[in-house]
């Protein structure tokens, strides 16, 4: 199988894997065991990942809360704010094409009475910031857009969001699960108030992940329990994970630098060179979302008079692709993402996400744009529709 569903997960790199080993039998200890040599190690790798993460996205180690994910660091911020604002009329201001775990707490938080306004994007699925600004009001208390898109790839302005929030005095959630290793982040400059990450989208470990707080800002926990993290997310911590997803985040930096793995090639001209060999052998082929400013690895495609279902059977597993957010696919709906850009229902249902990664090489490109290509053109020649 050649592999290109990178943002549904990516494969734990093996530096990343040996990191970890060790944390789960000769250093077992407990980082809140402070009477002895395990629990002083352990507690000394967790706060070395949380310099590590720290540095990826240019905030202080303190500003650190470790979390089992960026669903969970969502919900943390969207619901920990709101908990922590009192009583009275608060208004949240998101957009259209977020992930689920901060649409769904949305959709919570209206129930309980707070006015939640959802933004539109533009056809390649940015916001317009003027309309955010317009929407900010005397009783908004958060504004939550997303780094990345997770299925078009699409990057949002966040240095002039943030700005915009610092202006008006509102705060900025920002879900960077899909952004971080992949473009640079300075979550300090852009003024970023909260963002979550998550392990398993940079090469980390499943159920991992972060919530970086800035100082300042106060949260309602949504677990009590022993006071870990500051009192933010009590629990034995996973230090394993925990010192898996420092070790992503020093390997992401590392990319971000040039230091590819493997000396491969930049995920931008993979990417580039697919497109390229799709769109030479295939007529009637359109990319969803921006055609710059998207995710360098990212390719969001729809085909005319296929069926992403039928694309994805006849490829009979030879490469790993989507129709759409992993997070969602079990539901069986149509993307609200691409319903978000006014697509067809025709080419929504023709959409495939591909999502290339740190270990794709030239050649499995070149093979997986011949297999596409092939399966395309066979069931072009089955339908009454391709002329």
């Amino acid at each position: 199988m050649i592999y290109l569903d990178n943002h549904a997960t990516t494969p734990m790199d093996p530096r990343v894997l040996a990191e970890m080993l060790p944390w789960f039998s000769q250093r077992f200890g407990n980082p809140s065991s402070r009477g002895h040599a395990l629990g002083w190690e352990a507690e000394e790798a967790v706060e070395n990942a949380r310099a590590q993460v720290a540095a990826l996205l240019s905030v202080r180690p303190d500003e650190i809360v470790f979390t089992s994910g960026a669903t969970e660091s969502n919900n943390l911020a969207l619901r920990g704010i709101l908990e922590a604002s009192g009583p009275g009329p608060h208004h949240v201001i998101t957009a259209a094409t977020e992930h689920e775990a901060v649409l769904a707490p949305c959709r919570k938080l209206s129930e309980r009475g707070i006015r939640v306004t959802v933004l539109p994007v533009s056809p390649q699925g940015g916001i317009d910031v003027s309309e955010l600004a317009s929407a900010i009001t005397p009783t908004t208390r958060l504004v939550s857009i997303m780094a990345a898109n997770n299925e078009i790839g699409t990057l949002q302005p966040l240095d002039t969001i943030g700005r915009l929030c610092r202006e008006r005095n509102v705060l900025f959630h920002s879900d960077v699960a899909q952004a971080a290793g992949k473009v640079p982040l300075d979550l300090q400059a852009a003024g970023t108030d909260l963002a979550s990450v998550s392990g398993h989208k940079l090469y980390g470990p499943k159920g991992t992940g972060a919530l970086f707080v800035r100082s300042g800002v106060t949260l309602e926990p949504l677990v009590e329990g022993g006071g870990q993290e500051n009192g933010l997310r009590s629990g034995t911590l996973n230090v394993p994970g925990i010192v898996g997803l420092g070790k992503a985040c020093e390997l992401a930096m590392l990319e971000l630098q040039g230091a590819a793995a493997n000396g491969t090639v930049p995920l931008r001209d993979l990417r580039d060179r697919l497109w390229e060999r799709l769109t030479a052998r295939l007529p009637r082929i359109h990319l969803n979302g921006a055609a710059d400013g998207r995710l360098p690895g990212n390719l969001n495609v729809s085909f005319d008079c296929i069926k992403a279902e039928s694309l994805l059977m006849a490829l009979d597993g030879k490469v790993a692709i989507s129709t759409g957010s992993a997070c969602a696919s079990t539901g069986g709906k149509p993307s609200h993402v691409l319903a978000a850009l006014g697509l067809s229902s025709e080419r929504i249902d023709g959409a495939v996400r591909i999502g290339l990664g740190r270990f794709n090489t030239p050649e499995e490109i070149d093979r997986a744009a011949t297999l596409l290509c092939e399966a395309v053109e066979h069931l072009r020649s089955l339908s009454p529709n391709w002329e």
